[in-house]
């Protein structure tokens, strides 16, 4: 995916929710419809020829649900997840969709969800040593650990991680190559992971120093990711930033 030009297609058996999603793309000059699909098959059908970058993909729709059709796909593009079903949360990010939003959606969380796919496709190219590269810290930053997810465990390097969100009753930790699910509560991070090299910047958010790019008043970078700066933790990143 680039930013140039971005394909996506609509899944959803909702009229409305095409009329919704295309009007809020008008606003994003480099994104490009190429397909409406009412229901899965008719997506299956346009994707056996075609390929997209991102799909906005409806779960409650006849004949075959929004995730089933989603476990068939060989390749799959990025996916955001347009549903009323707020329960189903858990088991989207366990098929590594990119968002998830909960109808009705406003522009502002529509962007957000946006933005994360432009995150996901440029935290590889985007490490910004904050954390100088002596060869302590080089060591130090290749330690692995292993993350709990629900159906195994994943060795990770430290210096693959580049921030870990809250969600509920889990985490989502973003990683170089993607993210995992965990019930692992954000407070233990806090605790395991090495306050040399992670800081809290707000109740849902632990970040890794070195993949900050800028920081502003009330929220910092990591890639393409804006990360909310809590109150309680300003004066913590002052003093990062000193």
């Amino acid at each position: 995916m680039n930013n140039k030009d971005i394909s996506f297609m609509i899944i959803d058996d909702e009229p409305i929710a095409h009329r919704i999603i295309e009007e809020y793309c008008t606003n994003l000059p480099h994104f490009k419809l190429v397909n409406h699909s009412y229901n899965a098959l008719e997506a299956m059908q346009f994707l056996a020829t075609n390929s997209v970058d991102l799909m906005f993909l409806d779960i409650n729709m006849p004949k075959l649900s929004g995730f089933d059709f989603l476990k068939t796909l060989t390749i799959k593009p990025k996916v955001i997840v347009t549903t009323a079903y707020e329960e189903f949360a858990l088991e989207g990010f366990e098929l590594n969709v990119s968002d998830y939003l909960l109808k009705p959606f406003s522009f502002e969380r529509f962007l957000k969800a946006v933005n994360k796919i432009t995150a996901e496709n440029t935290l590889a190219l985007n490490e910004h040593p904050a954390v100088s590269n002596s060869p302590d810290n080089i060591d130090a930053l290749s330690q692995r650990i292993f993350i709990k997810g629900d159906k195994a465990h994943h060795q990770i390097a430290l210096n693959d991680i580049f921030y870990i969100e809250a969600c509920g009753n889990y985490c989502l930790v973003y990683c170089r190559d993607g993210k995992i699910v965990t019930h692992q509560k954000i407070s233990q991070f806090e605790k395991d992971l090495p306050p040399k090299f992670f800081m809290r910047v707000h109740k849902s958010f632990i970040v890794a120093k070195n993949k900050v790019n800028c920081v502003s008043s009330t929220q910092l970078e990591i890639a393409d990711a804006s990360i909310p700066i809590g109150q309680t933790y300003k004066k913590t990143l002052m003093e990062f930033i000193k």
